[in-house]
């Protein structure tokens, strides 16, 4: 559900982007009051290069003719917080458009918003931490009530940021995609991408839950996790998952347009819209100036290739490692200095 800079005006980008710069500031000033601790840091940055690496790979729509990918806002939280969440999945966003050419520099802010804010905070918030938090005991989280938590909550995140993009499309004047028609297609397929993405969260989380509960409960009720916890084992098995999906799993992605591209052709007739202006123009430059991989592959191989598609997964995770990593990192030692200086 990457927004391509066609899909909005310069005023309602400009306008998402500093409503996204507000949230991002405000989980910066939530973590350093509440809890990350140094051994969430890794996490940030393994859990940031699996949630790219998973975005590679689209999954068919059965019947459709469409496809779909995960957002991945609601297992980051799950795992992370809602804020580390958002931090980590921005940090994703910016990587997948400056380095690889997947989601307009301009709709950036949108991006975050409508996959990020809409998820690690509203649905996180709302429906998956209430119905996880009702079942848990001494004995652990119940497997049925992580799937229904999931799903629900990927659902749900999912249709608002659909209808986020219908309306920042409507606000922008994009008069290609009228309002009604092209909200009667989005909500649906998003409805169905929602349910496989909730279906795929709750594997990993139920997985992370056999072998670490302690993540999953001191995201939900906002606690440090165990001093004496080792994080080793998750962290190497969440790895090799991520060298699998970005470096194998992405070669058999589906060959269908996503759901906003589909609901575009559907009523459009064109998934790649045109806008002329400075605005556009400036934001394309900075884009391919910094795009090595555009596309997920090797720059200047239009048809693209196997290898250039697994090179592209796992350099987009070993940045997303270090970036994301980075960010927890030096948030977590201001966060000390500060506590100190106190």
């Amino acid at each position: 559900m990457h927004m391509a800079d066609a899909l909005l005006s310069p005023a309602v980008g400009g306008v998402m982007t500093g409503v996204s710069a507000l949230a991002i500031g405000y989980g910066v000033k939530r973590i350093s009051k509440d809890t990350l601790d140094d051994k969430k840091i890794p996490m940030m940055g393994v859990m940031g290069a699996l949630v790219f690496a998973g975005q590679m790979i689209n999954f068919t729509i059965p019947g459709t003719g469409s496809s779909g990918h995960i957002g991945g806002g609601i297992l980051l939280a799950a795992l992370l917080g809602p804020f580390p969440a958002l931090l980590t999945l921005a940090s994703v966003l910016l990587i997948q458009c400056l380095f690889f050419a997947d989601g307009g520099l301009l709709a950036y802010g949108c991006n975050v918003f409508n996959m990020g804010v809409t998820s690690c905070f509203l649905a996180f918030q709302f429906i998956f931490k209430p119905l996880i938090a009702k079942g848990m005991s001494a004995k652990g989280i119940d497997p049925p009530r992580i799937f229904i938590a999931s799903i629900a909550a990927v659902v749900v995140g999912l249709q608002a940021g659909a209808f986020c993009v219908v309306l920042e499309t409507l606000l922008s004047g994009v008069t290609e995609l009228p309002f009604g028609a092209f909200l009667l297609l989005m909500q649906p397929i998003h409805l169905a991408i929602g349910v496989v993405e909730g279906l795929v969260t709750a594997g990993v989380l139920c997985y992370v839950h056999q072998v670490r509960p302690e993540l999953l409960h001191s995201a939900v009720e906002n606690t440090k996790l165990p001093p004496a916890l080792s994080l080793g084992k998750i962290l190497v098995s969440l790895l090799v998952l991520t060298v699998l999906v970005g470096g194998i799993l992405s070669l058999f992605a589906s060959a269908y347009p996503d759901g906003l591209e589909w609901s575009m052709e559907k009523v459009a007739g064109t998934a790649e819209l045109e806008r002329e202006g400075p605005v556009y123009a400036a934001a394309a430059s900075v884009v391919e100036s910094t795009a090595f991989m555009p596309d997920y592959g090797f720059a200047g191989n239009e048809e693209g290739s196997a290898l250039g598609t697994a090179a592209a997964g796992i350099v987009g995770s070993i940045i997303t490692i270090v970036l994301a990593g980075g960010i927890g990192y030096i948030i977590h030692t201001l966060r000390k200095k500060t506590t100190v200086s106190v």
